[in-house]
């Protein structure tokens, strides 16, 4: 720890932090509003068209990761320099790429939104409505499907779309943070099992189980603290290895624990069956008082998470200072 650092030497750290997930908390990301995710999605569809085709692509793909990941970190490394020199650019633009760099809000607004289609549309309604969250094909899931589903959701992206993004903003501030999120965003797009992207996509969706892999059982393991069940951590140990994923069971076996039910089974991708292993143990018909529950664990997770790495960064004392 360096003893001399204060508190205004660690407000570059703290305010954005605070200010950005105070913003998410209350806002969520605006649909029209511009965000960078938006950006990294055009450019890696563009890199995609071209580079996804003809000999070598397990190649191409892997170069692709390595420079735009790259090409974020320093980007963000360079940016966020220049603004230190001017506290009246810094703190609104660093506080925004905080606010942009976390999504709890809109993941819970979404799952509730499938909730909300389904009693006042019915299945059809639910259906098209959790098919803009899930990669799955959910034209034949029946109501209890669609709720086991989006709970599903709700427990993976609480770790890719929220403790990750926190954990590595405390690692290594917004350049660490961003650069996450390019490796996410690559995978959400690449990282399937297809023809298509098998090779290209590989390099990506092996880095983002390399950079969630802390995150993930971290997310895990917060969630069994907020939700206080002697079970969720029991499903942690029992389950979280049995997901086809190296890191999404964690997070799922958490918030089967808690309750009490059972995530997995048979779902189909792109016209195919997979058969993904059982998390949990008992099956039981979903409720709209679960995903408000899940999606109240939801938020004191990242709540704990915000004063964890608050924490963290006072500990430390300023040794992470930009």
């Amino acid at each position: 720890m360096v003893e001399s650092a204060t508190i205004s030497e660690l407000l570059p750290w703290l305010l954005p932090l605070l200010l950005g997930y105070g913003a998410d908390l209350l806002l969520g990301d605006p649909r029209h509003w511009p965000h960078p995710v938006k950006g990294f999605g055009h450019a890696i569809g563009k890199a995609e068209s071209l580079l996804n085709r003809g000999s070598q692509r397990l190649l191409k793909g892997l170069l692709l990761v390595l420079v735009l990941v790259t090409t974020v970190f320093i980007a963000l490394q360079y940016c966020t320099s220049l603004l230190t020199l001017s506290p009246w650019l810094y703190y609104p633009a660093a506080s925004l790429l905080v606010f942009w760099g976390l999504a709890n809000r809109n993941l819970i607004d979404e799952v509730k939104a499938v909730d909300k289609a389904l009693t006042n549309g019915g299945l059809p309604a639910g259906r098209r409505q959790l098919s803009m969250i899930v990669g799955r094909d959910t034209s034949c899931l029946d109501e209890n499907q669609i709720r086991t589903a989006a709970l599903e959701t709700l427990s993976e992206n609480l770790s890719d779309g929220v403790i990750a993004p926190l954990f590595y903003y405390l690692v290594g501030g917004l350049p660490l943070m961003w650069s996450y999120k390019m490796v996410n965003t690559l995978d959400s797009m690449l990282g399937y099992k297809s023809d298509r992207y098998r090779l290209f996509g590989r390099a990506a969706a092996r880095l983002d189980d390399v950079a969630n892999f802390v995150p993930a059982r971290l997310t895990a393991l917060l969630m069994v603290v907020v939700g206080g069940s002697p079970r969720a951590l029991r499903f942690l140990f029992r389950y979280g290895h049995r997901h086809t994923s190296p890191n999404a069971g964690y997070p799922e076996a958490a918030l089967a624990g808690i309750l009490d039910l059972r995530f997995g089974g048979p779902a189909t991708y792109h016209g195919r069956v997979h058969k993904k292993p059982w998390i949990g143990e008992r099956s039981r018909v979903v409720s709209q008082k679960d995903l408000l529950r899940a999606c109240a664990i939801n938020q004191r997770s990242t709540l704990v998470m915000v004063v964890l790495v608050v924490t963290m960064l006072l500990l430390q004392g300023g040794v992470l200072l930009p």
